[in-house]
Order: structure tokens, then C-alpha cells, then sequence
């Protein structure tokens, strides 16, 4: 896909990997850029066309796909970590991360595939995470969503196939976004990861891996869970 002749959509454009994907796409020419956010004034982008939306309110994506018929490339990087435990965590966060995740993911690209093929097929972008692949100490509740997500991606990849979108996904480990800000880690560049998000769209890469960390887990998802998680064996 020729990235300079596409009219774009990111979702949660107002900060992080969103912002940053935004700024990549207006480096490599793209004409126009729909920045959406679920408060729009809030968005500061030069030469971004601010858009209201919420992908958890059917309505909201509704209205926005009623606004953004052009669209040619659809990246879904909105999403939210609170970082809730599966077994002891809030069911309200555990469903605000699946509905935003999963679902929101889910309704963006149902009200998006009629326009991506009445425009001729494009592309959609998923955010994913390495979290998709791996279990932790805590955010589980975030791990599930995004495997979920990882599934969907696998699933409308297939699907949208006949009307010809390509369908790319991207995982990566812990980026210096405020999503992170709580983690005292190695983090990539927001800036980077963009980079290569949309190198992988241009290239026309089902899936596109961020850093190392995320590199090796996707490479040992075939691996006996007790070689992944040593610190079980006194569990058994």
C-alpha cells in the first residue's frame, strides 16, 4: 500500500502511540488524517482533521463513520489498561478493557469495512500488545483483551480478505506513553513504534512486531507452559 495516497483514521489520537502514528502518517505525505478522540478539543495535531468518538457507543462510531466516508485506512489504536487482575480485580474494569479493547476494536471495523471497500479495499491497522502472548504479575484482564483482539485481527483478516483490505496487525512491549507512566521499565519510543507500524502497512505485513521483548514471546508460543512460567514449578 502506498501510504501517501491514503485518507486516514486513528482512534485515541490524542496522546501516546495514537499521536504518534499520526505525526508518522503527515511525515509520509497522507493528505488527510482524521485524529479522533473521544473529547476532540483536546486534540493539537496541525493539519489533523479532529473527530469525535467513543468506540465503546455504537452511536458514536455510527456518527463518526457517517462523517469519515473517504477513509482508506483504518488504524484502531484506542485502548485502556487498568491494570485489573482476573481472579480479584473489578468486573467493571475487566469489562471497560474487553469493551474498549475487543469491542470497540469489533465496531470500528464493522462500521468501517463497507467504506474501506466502497474506497477500493484499504487497510486496517490493530494495536495490539506482547500482552496478548504472556501472562502476568498483574493486568491479566488487559492480556485477555488483547489476545482477544490478536484472535479478531486473525479473524477479520480473513473475512475482509474478498473485498481486498489488508489487515496488519501490531504488538509491541511497554512504550513511554502516559499508559506507562506508572512503570519503572525500559520502554520503547512512541515515535519508533509508529515508525514501523506503518513501514509494516506500506510493506503489507499481516503482522508487525515492535521490540525484542515482543519478537521472542511470539516465538515461543509453542513452548510447554513450564518453560514459559518457571516461577509455577512449586505450584505442581
Amino acid at each position: 500500500m502506498e501510504i501517501k495516497n491514503q485518507i486516514a483514521l486513528v482512534t485515541g489520537a490524542n496522546r501516546g502511540i495514537g499521536r504518534s502514528l499520526v505525526a508518522e502518517l503527515q511525515r509520509r505525505g497522507v493528505p488527510k488524517i482524521y485524529a479522533a478522540a473521544r473529547r476532540p478539543g483536546i486534540v493539537d495535531i496541525p493539519g489533523a482533521v479532529p473527530l469525535r468518538l467513543d468506540v465503546t457507543d455504537d452511536a458514536s462510531v455510527a456518527e463518526a463513520a457517517a462523517v469519515a466516508t473517504d477513509v482508506t485506512l483504518l488504524i484502531n489504536n484506542a485502548g485502556v489498561a487498568t491494570l485489573a487482575k482476573l481472579v480479584d480485580g473489578a468486573e467493571a474494569d475487566i469489562r471497560l478493557e474487553m469493551e474498549t479493547n475487543y469491542f470497540g476494536t469489533l465496531r470500528m471495523v464493522r462500521a468501517f469495512a463497507p467504506i474501506l471497500k466502497a474506497n477500493g479495499g484499504g487497510a486496517v491497522l490493530n494495536v495490539l500488545s506482547v500482552m496478548a502472548w504472556m501472562a502476568y504479575e498483574h493486568s491479566n484482564s488487559y492480556s485477555a483483551s488483547k489476545a482477544a483482539a490478536w484472535a479478531q485481527t486473525n479473524g477479520i483478516r480473513l473475512e475482509l480478505a474478498g473485498q481486498a483490505t489488508q489487515v496488519t496487525g501490531l504488538a509491541m512491549a511497554s512504550v513511554d506513553t502516559d499508559m506507562m507512566a506508572w512503570a519503572d521499565i525500559d520502554k520503547s519510543d512512541p515515535a519508533e513504534i509508529a515508525r514501523v507500524a506503518v513501514d509494516g502497512i506500506e510493506a503489507g505485513a499481516m503482522e508487525v512486531l515492535g521490540d525484542e521483548q515482543t519478537r521472542q514471546w511470539k516465538a515461543r508460543l509453542g513452548e510447554d507452559p513450564a518453560l514459559l512460567y518457571p516461577q509455577l514449578a512449586d505450584v505442581r
